[in-house]
């Protein structure tokens, strides 16, 4: 899943990146509202964090040229405006979550999770394919009750095609998904995960396929490959 964090206080914006890096999202930072609303425009994310008070361009202006162009992307508020009346005018302009700050970490987490569920369109926090189950909280894998260890690059690949299993995700939006702006992600390199899950799931009757010249799928381990 991949997030756009737009916040000028330097020191927040990277200690909120560093956390949810550890988590395993890919996560670009901007500091300025127009260097917002210009990668916005140009680049996809799953969700945008976005500061109101910001440099060279409002983050509500932010906010309202994203619904505009039908940016769908899902959009945390985190500011120290808090009034009533900020709180209204970010929600009807589209906002999907407005937080205050000082807030606490781990709330601001749980927030995030349900977004992202949000967007891929589910509502429970387990989600199974076969005899495999992926807990959107903690972002674990198991079968038959048990943990499967699955590396951070890897987790985060098999994670995107999990939920959306028995469907195509083109090559260009795994690398999009996974990537930031400073990440340099090669089609050699997704094929090697690729490679490797395949590896890790052959145990718990999962595969991923290839879609020739388009992608790769989840699928059920049994039939030729």
């Amino acid at each position: 899943m991949r997030i756009l964090l737009v916040e000028d206080n330097q020191d927040l914006a990277e200690g909120l990146s560093a956390i949810l890096r550890g988590s395993g999202y890919a996560v670009d930072v901007v500091s300025d509202g127009a260097s917002a609303h210009a990668v916005a425009a140009t680049e996809t994310f799953d969700l945008v964090i976005l500061d109101l008070n910001l440099p060279e361009m409002d983050g509500l202006d932010v906010l309202r040229a994203m619904r505009a162009r039908q940016n769908r992307a899902a959009v945390l508020i985190l500011t120290a405006r808090g009034a009533p009346e900020e709180r209204i005018k970010g929600l009807d302009l589209g906002a999907d979550d407005y937080m205050i700050k000082p807030f606490d970490v781990g709330e601001l987490e749980a927030r995030v999770r349900v977004l992202l569920r949000r967007q891929a369109g589910l509502r429970a926090s387990t989600v199974s394919y076969g005899n495999v189950s992926l807990d959107l909280n903690t972002r674990s894998f198991s079968s038959g009750g048990a943990p499967i260890e699955i590396p951070a690059r890897e987790l985060g690949l098999l994670e995107l095609l999990f939920m959306r299993a028995g469907k195509v995700v083109a090559k260009d939006a795994i690398m999009q998904s996974l990537t930031g702006f400073d990440d340099d992600l090669s089609s050699n390199a997704i094929e090697q995960y690729v490679s490797r899950l395949r590896k890790r799931l052959a145990p718990h009757g999962l595969t991923v396929r290839t879609a020739r010249g388009i992608g790769y799928y989840l699928d059920k381990a049994a039939g030729p490959e």
